[in-house]
């Protein structure tokens, strides 16, 4: 008996071998081993295949039977599917707290009416105790306690370490903007109010300019941001198709790409004269990289823009290297993280 992050007591019979996947693939993964890959009867396509084609990909080379997985849809579009997760036969399906909320009682009632255990974590809360918490809820169901263990006192390290570099450095004082780089420089794309990369820059102590402008997500107009004068620039690339003006960032991307386009954002009306632009504190994040337990690196990443000294001997490029070595089956081969040149 477990009580997952929607605070349900969910019976788990034996180590489960069929699993229906909604979301937190690569955590999964983290803690369930590459055996876990085989479990798999079915999953939420879209967020993993869509959202980041270039992470699917890598994953997709090492476990190929992904590609012919059964589909259950997306709850973010209005297509998940019951039907078809109850279709593939899981013996639990393990859903995001996202999800879960967005089937409902009665969904969720007719997925464990159908004899299957529906087990819901959640990194999206961005809190030390949900990441813990979700990582050891999924170590219990695939009967890997010591391992996600492992994982959840590597993780809280990572941030105890984090939070006293932080407590023990000179205040910043320095502004933080943060913008989603996917729409191309001719357009306002969505800041953070509220979670997200606002979570990240909440943790780090950053004075995130859209608190408070913004409830949670969405544009601030451009004479906002240059009147607010950021000390700091973050902007939040992807592996997103299609999008010829994009900051790509992620598997299969490269500086060499990324640095022309972090630059033309640079070059916007009003922005040359921005303490960030003329400091060269302008930075690219993965934005696939937030709200999972390799998330520590990205937050490593905002912190050491903010107390370049308490964390000039953090390297976390290095660091997210080391992670997927350790944890994963596939190596991050392409930028992540990088800094206008």
């Amino acid at each position: 008996m477990i009580t997952d992050l929607d605070g349900r007591m969910v019976m788990i019979h034996g180590t489960p071998e069929r699993v229906a996947l909604g979301f937190y693939y690569e955590d999964y993964l983290a803690v369930a081993g590459p055996e876990g890959a085989a479990k798999i009867v079915s999953l939420s396509r879209a967020p993993w295949a869509d959202w980041r084609p270039n992470q699917w990909a890598a994953y997709t080379k090492v476990f190929p039977a992904l590609e012919t997985l059964p589909d259950f849809g997306n709850a973010d579009d209005n297509t998940f599917s019951v039907e078809a997760l109850i279709a593939s036969k899981p013996d639990v399906a393990i859903l995001s707290t996202w999800q879960t909320a967005a089937l409902g009682e009665p969904g969720v009632k007719q997925i464990e009416n159908a004899g299957i255990a529906v087990v819901a974590i959640d990194y999206n809360a961005q809190t030390l105790e949900r990441h813990l918490l979700s990582t050891r809820i999924l170590g219990a169901v695939m009967g890997q306690p010591e391992r996600a263990e492992q994982l959840a006192a590597m993780y809280e390290a990572k941030t105890a370490d984090t939070v006293a570099r932080i407590a023990n450095a000179v205040p910043s004082g320095k502004k933080i903007y943060v913008e989603l780089a996917q729409k191309g420089p001719g357009e306002v794309g969505n800041t953070y109010g509220k979670g997200m990369w606002a979570g990240v820059i909440d943790l780090v102590g950053g004075e995130n300019i859209a608190k408070g402008q913004i409830e949670n997500w969405g544009p601030l107009s451009p004479e906002f941001v240059i009147a607010a004068q950021p000390d700091v620039i973050l902007l939040a690339g992807s592996e997103w198709k299609n999008k010829p003006e994009a900051v790509l960032l992620g598997f299969g991307e490269t500086d060499e790409a990324a640095q022309p386009k972090m630059a033309a954002y640079a070059a916007r009306s009003g922005w040359a004269d921005l303490p960030a632009v003329k400091n060269r504190e302008v930075y690219g994040i993965y934005h696939g990289g937030n709200r999972t337990l390799s998330d520590f690196v990205y937050a490593r990443t905002v912190a050491k823009a903010l107390y370049p000294e308490a964390f000039a001997d953090v390297d976390p490029a290095a660091e997210l290297v080391e992670y997927y070595k350790a944890w994963l089956p596939v190596a991050p081969d392409g930028t992540f993280v990088t800094k206008l040149q």
